[in-house]
């Protein structure tokens, strides 16, 4: 702002101190601007159209004024060597002016008269609709109804631009995973819901919780699309930073003619695929009774958290992101795998009542690769079980005794290398060494081994890879019922290829296998991965 001030030979009072013209009336009437008016946000109209002097300038034929200004304003032809931004032609200016970013713009309006009759031009704001938040055709479908680009922009797109993203609600242990975009016309916040179990292939399944538009007016609307009886009124509150609330003002939308019953029922059908008939665990009804009575307490009014995604660095085993995973009869849940130097984490964004959302579920040393035997070997739990355990002991003995280095290997099979990914790598140039069968590189063009689950190990998917690329010790959390006495325990983690891996937990004798996530999240990725950091320790102090 301040380049450009100099350039208009703007002083300190910013007022415009505009070159001799002809006409000393225009001069007068327009060189002030209320100070007030110039610290509004670009949410309101007025600051940029610069008052009702203005109205006129706000047709569709903006641009052709603004030239005919500059036209009036200059009786020469333009200078080879404009000495301000003023000496260049409207066209020009609004090229200049539709790469800044918008909300920038309203301290431009504050510049001049010509800068405000420009700032009208429907090809600035269109152009920052389409590279901030990615609107296309449907700015025209805008247009028709009567809604400029501009208003759209001020009104709708960049006063809710703070909840575009990845939200965690505030349901309990249960959590889950909202994702807030502009889609179409609308801001819809759209919850997203694991495939039925245990179909961890299947797409995510989207539910709209709101939407926010202009469609039936200038006015925005906010629109509770709970329930059964279409969009209904509602209202979002934002509150603390990275936080905001939904609150619907008419729940009668959420109830069903055939009352509690037929509300489960419906809810059943879509949360789990079927009906409580063909449900014959007992312990399984018991917990999907219990969510539905707990998560139907939040239709209503519910908080959500902001999340992020993890950033990328070249050290990663694999693309970070979100998986969806079965965990036995709690059905499938959403994690998010991340790598902090040689550790992968996963951190559960739904969970459960034994271990809620928000909690560290998967835990797994890069550093401790483990050297599969063959496939004879390998249906033997007590086998696993002896490569596994061995490490355990050792990463035990390591954490009660910091100071002692590593004396290698606890077990046959196990290779255990330095810190970071340098460790990794040697790990498993050691690893290639071998006569056992096993990963030759860290890269994901590694060669894949064959695998097989021991026997005695249950899963819900029959159908899982045959081969992998490497496995590695890790350790699994399990609790109680309400969280209580949560315990870490060992098991494997086995990545089978950059979008499948899957755990062994040992002492429940389970498999749970994960795949990726692939919807396109735009607002999604945090900043840095301190930012992360930061939101994965809150995200655990939420539900512990």
């Amino acid at each position: 702002m301040a380049v450009c001030a100099r350039l208009c030979g703007v002083g300190q009072s910013r007022r415009c101190r505009r070159r001799q013209r002809h006409n000393q009336q225009d001069q007068g009437s327009d060189s002030d601007m209320d100070e007030e008016e110039g610290e509004r946000i670009v949410g309101e109209t007025q600051s940029v159209t610069g008052g009702p002097e203005n109205s006129a300038a706000a047709g569709p034929s903006v641009a052709h004024e603004a030239a005919a200004e500059a036209t009036a304003d200059s009786a020469s032809p333009v200078p080879p060597n404009p000495q301000s931004l003023l000496d260049l032609p409207p066209e020009i200016l609004v090229e200049v002016f539709s790469s800044l970013p918008g909300t920038e713009l309203p301290n431009l309006a504050l510049v001049c008269k010509k800068f405000r009759q420009i700032l009208n031009t429907e090809t600035i704001w269109r152009r920052r609709c389409t590279e901030e938040f990615g609107m296309r055709e449907d700015l025209r479908k805008m247009e028709v109804v009567g809604v400029s680009s501009r208003e759209l922009y001020a009104k709708l797109l960049h006063p809710y631009r703070h909840i575009l993203g990845l939200w965690q609600p505030d349901i309990g242990p249960y959590g889950g995973l909202l994702n807030v975009v502009v889609d179409g016309l609308f801001i819809i916040g759209w919850m997203y819901l694991p495939p039925h179990d245990p179909r961890v292939e299947d797409p995510m399944r989207r539910r709209p919780l709101f939407r926010i538009h202009m469609w039936e007016s200038n006015k925005v609307a906010v629109e509770c699309m709970y329930g059964h009886k279409g969009p209904h009124k509602g209202d979002i509150q934002t509150g603390k930073k990275d936080e905001f609330s939904t609150k619907c003002n008419q729940t009668d939308h959420h109830r069903m003619p055939g009352g509690r019953q037929e509300e489960f029922r419906t809810w059943l059908e879509e949360e789990w695929g079927r009906t409580l008939e063909d449900i014959f665990h007992e312990h399984m009804q018991e917990l999907i009774l219990m969510k539905f009575i707990y998560t139907s307490q939040y239709d209503n009014c519910l908080t959500y958290r902001r999340i992020y995604l993890p950033p990328r660095v070249p050290s990663d085993l694999l693309q970070p992101g979100l998986f969806k995973g079965t965990y036995g009869s709690h059905g499938l849940e959403i994690v998010m795998l991340s790598f902090h130097g040689p550790c992968a984490r996963a951190t559960k964004l739904t969970g459960d009542p034994n271990v809620p959302a928000g909690q560290l579920t998967l835990d797994v040393d890069l550093n401790r690769p483990v050297c599969l035997p063959d496939l004879v070997h390998q249906r033997s739990i007590e086998e696993l079980s002896r490569l596994v355990l061995g490490m355990h002991e050792e990463a035990q003995r390591e954490v009660q005794n910091p100071d002692v280095a590593p004396q290698g290997a606890a077990s046959e099979g196990a290779v255990a290398g330095g810190a970071g990914a340098a460790g990794l790598e040697s790990a498993m140039e050691a690893q290639s060494e071998s006569p056992q069968p096993g990963p030759s590189s860290s890269s994901a063009s590694s060669e894949a081994q064959p695998f097989v689950l021991p026997l005695g190990v249950m899963t819900r998917n029959e159908v899982y890879p045959r081969t992998c690329k490497m496995c590695f010790y890790g350790t699994g959390l399990i609790a109680g019922h309400g969280f209580t006495s949560p315990e870490r325990t060992p098991g494997l983690f086995v990545l089978f290829d950059e979008d499948h891996f899957g755990f062994i937990w040992l002492e429940l004798k389970s498999f749970s296998l994960y795949s990726r996530l692939t919807d396109r999240l735009a607002h999604a990725y945090a900043p840095d991965m301190e930012r992360f950091e930061a939101m994965l320790r809150n995200m655990q102090s939420w539900t512990s």
